[in-house]
């Protein structure tokens, strides 16, 4: 049966994980033969991600969000601490570095680091002109947030350091999620034009690496990069496959080009993963 709707997407260990906001479900997939495994039984998903370190899966319902363990049988609410104070906190979207969870609620223009026991690190206020979508922490420890049309990267304290809306005939459309690898590097999902790009660590743009033809004219909502294997996950919006698996090569290296900016392409046979 296929399910329309948004797919989240992310991997624990040697599992992937698929959810569905219109389903009841959480799809897991054998990483290396992409066997189905077990399904998991949960409702109302907004976002899904996971901690190797802490080797904890996140599961954001836009009120709550729920930590599970890897062999996805204990999981219980984790925050807010109280349920009074829910309607400030709405989850919507949400990514792990190291073990700090960072949030994008629903209601605020700011963000929420978390760390691993469930208490608030820090909270950024963004600019009242942002509508923040789903933020990522660099390795510089700054903040790299999606808009409609924008990527910009903020500081601790908010501020708007540079942004990114296009260059040349490659304008962005909305921009549902964004990843980020350990040089910085920010892979874009660009839903309204059906492609994937890649930025640098400065917010230049280095090239389309997956476009409409490769994500067969479906709409990218989730990303998920596994760096050691170079692999990156795509949930899809809407009918079709939920999610894709991409393998990644690095061309060789230009004299020219610096250390640590990789000129990737894409491998031209995807993985498409069962529907639901």
């Amino acid at each position: 049966m296929c399910v329309a709707g948004w797919h989240g997407v992310t991997q624990l260990r040697n599992v992937v994980y698929i959810s569905c906001a219109s389903s009841e479900r959480i799809l897991r997939f054998n990483a290396t033969t992409f066997c189905r495994l077990t399904d998991i039984r949960f409702r109302c998903i907004e976002d899904i991600t996971a901690c190797e370190r802490t080797s904890r899966l996140y599961v954001a319902d836009s009120m709550l969000i729920w930590r599970m363990s890897a062999n996805s049988k204990v999981k219980g609410r984790w925050l807010p601490k109280s349920l009074w104070n829910w309607n400030e906190f709405e989850p919507w979207t949400q990514s792990v570095t190291s073990s700090r969870l960072l949030v994008t609620p629903f209601s605020t223009k700011g963000l929420m680091q978390i760390d691993a026991d469930g208490f608030i690190l820090r909270r950024v206020c963004l600019p009242s002109y942002m509508e923040p979508i789903h933020a990522v922490e660099s390795p510089n420890r700054t903040f790299i947030v999606s808009e409609s049309h924008r990527v910009s990267e903020v500081d601790t304290g908010g501020q708007v350091l540079r942004k990114f809306t296009g260059l040349g005939l490659i304008r962005l459309g909305k921009i549902p999620h964004i990843a980020v690898d350990s040089q910085g590097n920010i892979f874009v999902a660009d839903g309204d034009n059906c492609r994937i790009l890649l930025l640098d660590a400065q917010l230049v743009l280095l090239g389309v690496i997956i476009d409409e033809h490769q994500l067969n004219y479906q709409s990218p909502w989730r990303l998920y990069y596994r760096e050691r294997s170079r692999q990156l996950l795509v949930g899809f919006a809407g009918v079709g496959h939920s999610a894709a698996v991409f393998k990644l090569f690095c061309k060789s290296q230009s004299a020219a080009k610096p250390m640590g900016v990789p000129n990737f392409r894409t491998h031209v046979a995807r993985k498409p993963l069962d529907r639901f």
